[in-house]
């Protein structure tokens, strides 16, 4: 598991590039994290009361900093995606190794944020089929999670083709201790 986090893996098709998060995407990604209309698919699940709703530029440079040190303390990693037909990031993907008292104990987590227009099954289904072959092996586990409401229909299509399930486990926040619904699961091929 540690080799993710002493040097950051690039991950790239021929569409997207996913690259550690850095302070320069802080313009591109307050679009992203100040859209309303794509806040309601932010995975916030056990994160103290944090919303993920970022609307500025300012705002969403102190989130990079916090991912920065998360990052350097191996708490979890957090990739910029950028479209590279346009040369912006459109959003953010994060994984870290769960380890808790419920039936997501030693499960890998990934969290997907991309702005409202990227919200579509093609490019949900891209970007985590590039990172996930690997991420078993960077986060030492045999499963990885990932939250889909039920009204996330391009998710749900997008996890379904990659190979997800739907669990009615639920994931029991070590924060607040609120049960959290919604997770599908793959296991390690």
């Amino acid at each position: 598991m540690s080799e993710v986090y002493d040097h950051c893996p690039v991950f790239e098709n021929g569409r997207y590039l996913l690259r550690f998060a850095a302070r320069e995407d802080a313009k591109d990604l307050a679009l992203v994290y100040g859209d309303k209309n794509a806040l309601p698919f932010f995975n916030s699940d056990n994160c103290h009361g944090d919303n993920f709703y970022y609307p500025n530029e300012e705002r969403m440079a102190e989130t990079i900093a916090f991912w920065h040190s998360s990052y350097a303390s191996k708490w979890f990693v957090r990739w910029t995606i950028v479209d590279k037909q346009i040369r912006k990031a459109i959003g953010s993907i994060e994984l870290f190794h769960r380890t808790a008292a419920d039936e997501f104990n030693d499960a890998g987590v990934l969290r997907l944020d991309v702005g409202s227009e990227y919200e579509t099954e093609e490019c949900l289904a891209a970007v985590t089929g590039m990172i996930l072959p690997d991420a078993f092996d960077f986060f030492d586990c045999e499963e990885i999670i990932t939250k889909v409401p039920i009204y996330a229909v391009e998710r749900i299509k997008a996890v379904q083709k990659i190979g997800f399930e739907k669990t009615d486990r639920l994931l029991i926040g070590t924060a607040d201790g609120y049960a959290y619904k919604d997770y599908w699961f793959i296991r390690r091929p």
